[in-house]
């Protein structure tokens, strides 16, 4: 059995294929513990987010639908958000000196895209987000009793509706493949666990 500092894999050359303020993008050839070495590796840097499984004063959740490119589908999920930069950059710096803090984000993205607070917030866990090819981080929460405090206030590249839902409802979509964000189907199998 190979310790773990053997079982690592040696970057032998990197390529940023795209590297500006939202991502850095590699291409990369990477030498394996048996010595041989494979290319290419595509891996990438965003910026770490906050997902926050809301819960309104009726029990039911806050939800927001919203056009994703990737599947370009239309899709139910959390809100979510990425915690916001102090240095200009999106992504990098793993040290956590120039992000905002996690909670503060999730706070501030609550109420940005959906118009609702709480002041009850619980930590469910930090993930890598995708840990094979990326090095950002999830941060999932979860707020409850969540009362509207005002109207949302969207950035200039979101655009999504709110829709609130019965605990049944999101069990229904996460079976029938119509909740399709695997971190948030993660944050909801964790905020059941009370």
């Amino acid at each position: 059995m190979m310790k773990d500092e053997e079982l690592k894999w040696k970057e032998l050359s990197c390529e940023h294929v795209v590297h500006d303020e939202w991502m850095d993008f590699r291409k990369q050839v990477f030498q394996f513990p048996d010595g041989t070495s494979f290319g290419p590796y595509y891996t990438y840097s965003r910026r770490d987010y906050a997902v926050i499984v809301a819960y309104d004063t009726e029990g039911n959740l806050i939800c927001v639908r919203q056009f994703r490119p990737g599947i370009r589908e239309v899709t139910t999920e959390f809100t979510a958000g990425g915690l916001e930069r102090t240095d200009g950059k999106e992504y990098g710096n793993r040290d956590g000196k120039a992000s905002e803090d996690a909670l503060a984000c999730a706070k501030r993205e609550l109420m940005e895209e959906t118009g609702y607070v709480s002041e009850e917030w619980r930590h469910l866990l930090t993930v890598p987000s995708q840990a094979t090819i990326a090095d950002n981080y999830a941060f999932l929460f979860e707020a409850r009793n969540c009362h509207r405090a005002g109207s949302q206030h969207l950035d200039a590249t979101e655009f999504l509706n709110v829709e609130i839902l019965t605990p049944g409802e999101i069990e229904e979509k996460i079976r029938d493949g119509k909740f399709q964000q695997a971190v948030h189907i993660l944050a909801w199998m964790l905020s059941q666990k009370r």
